[in-house]
């Protein structure tokens, strides 16, 4: 273990995912999260006193982010061919897992995994208009964090609640797994066949919660907010929802004239001095 705790191994060890042993050569996202395995077994190493000092073990470039949004057209369509899921025959038409899981993502911004653990007493009916969820669980420490549910939300989770028994604690979303709730395998095979119904351009599920983030910065403008709704423990992260367009700033600054007081600054006159006549005398030689 001491030998691992340098840079010359780390970095040898990043080489030897990417090469894949020979073999096709991973993706830069493969190697970067075995990385970041790395560093946290590291980080505990070092905490436990194994090692001395933590190596200083940079992330490969290049990695592909889900930044894909999803148009509000391509988020109708998407949901339209969901709600055909259900069922093997592909043909009733109604909400399904798939359509309810996918409107809670894209109206919330919860992360697909946050979702899946949902529990009941997450949820506060009276909170709000819409009544509150409390997120217990999730990637950092900023996590926990309150979120608001809009009306389709709602209509979502309080038909499944009043399905379940309305039960004060147990999964919003069971399933028949090891876990008890719903995986990231579940709804896989309704996902491609929605993509493939809709004829949208291909997404994976954590895009409707990057759609969710870059709509709502879009309409606050505002990177707390963002990152108030992600719970991302950086203002950097949530920076990359917030896209200002020169007119915007226009009218921000606009808005900052005057503001709170009313003052209008008044054109300024300038006083003029009269000219007094001049008497000519015309003289005639």
């Amino acid at each position: 273990m001491h030998r691992c705790g340098t840079n010359e191994l780390a970095a040898e060890f990043a080489t030897h995912r990417q090469s894949n042993n020979g073999e096709n050569e991973l993706a830069i996202s493969t190697v970067n999260a075995s990385i970041r395995v790395l560093r946290r077994v590291l980080k505990i190493a070092l905490e436990w006193e194994v090692i001395d000092r933590m190596p200083k073990i940079k992330i490969r470039p290049g990695e592909n982010h889900r930044e894909h949004v999803v148009t509000k057209q391509e988020e109708i369509a998407y949901l339209a061919a969901a709600e055909t899921c259900k069922g093997r025959t592909g043909c009733e038409r109604g909400p399904t897992l798939l359509s309810d899981v996918g409107t809670v993502l894209i109206n919330t911004g919860l992360r697909p995994e946050e979702n899946n653990r949902m529990d009941w007493d997450w949820i506060n009916w009276d909170n709000g208009n819409n009544g509150t969820f409390l997120v217990k669980c999730g990637k950092t420490k900023a996590a926990r964090r309150q979120l608001y549910m809009t009306e389709s939300v709602r209509e979502i989770l309080e038909r499944g609640w009043e399905t379940a028994g309305k039960p004060r604690q147990g999964w919003v979303w069971p399933a028949e797994t090891r876990s008890g709730h719903i995986e990231p395998h579940t709804v896989k095979k309704q996902h491609r066949k929605a993509l493939a119904l809709s004829k949208v351009r291909p997404f994976v599920l954590y895009s409707l919660r990057h759609t969710f983030l870059t709509r709502l910065g879009d309409e606050t403008g505002n990177v707390y907010k963002v990152m108030m709704a992600a719970e991302h423990s950086s203002v950097a992260v949530s920076q990359r929802y917030i896209h200002l367009h020169a007119d915007s700033i226009q009218d921000a600054m606009e808005r900052l004239g005057g503001y709170k007081t009313g003052y209008k600054p008044q054109k300024r006159r300038l006083k003029r001095k009269p000219v007094k006549p001049v008497n000519r005398v015309l003289s005639i030689a």
